[in-house]
């Protein structure tokens, strides 16, 4: 079927016969800090116990004391646009995640790459 410039996945007319195609992983370089962020949709402050929530959170507590807690951080009314932002350290629409990403079929039409500019 057709082909679209630095995709390497293949596009079929169902997409049973399709195959996507994903970036390759990007690997840490040497020397690089060992950072592991846990983070739980659906969650605020009240609902753990090492910010005085009544729920027992034994192992999420463990983790804040041996850990840096987060105190000052403001989230968007989504999930993916929050992360990013989290992980990035800039506004979602900045980070290239202004909206909530459901999915990603790894088809041209979600690759920067096939998009015209």
């Amino acid at each position: 079927m057709t082909t679209y410039p630095g995709f390497e996945g293949r596009v079929t007319r169902t997409f049973a016969g399709s195959e996507g195609a994903w970036p390759a992983r990007p690997q840490a370089r040497d020397g690089a800090p060992n950072i592991v962020i846990v983070l739980a949709d659906d969650l605020g402050y009240a609902d753990l116990g090492c910010y005085g929530s009544e729920i027992d959170t034994p192992n999420l507590d463990a983790l804040a004391r041996r850990g840096i807690q987060a105190t000052n951080f403001h989230v968007t009314p989504m999930c993916s646009p929050t992360r990013a932002a989290l992980l990035t350290g800039c506004e979602p629409h900045r980070a290239g995640l202004g909206t909530v990403a459901h999915v990603d079929p790894a088809s041209p039409a979600t690759h920067r790459s096939s998009r015209p500019t």
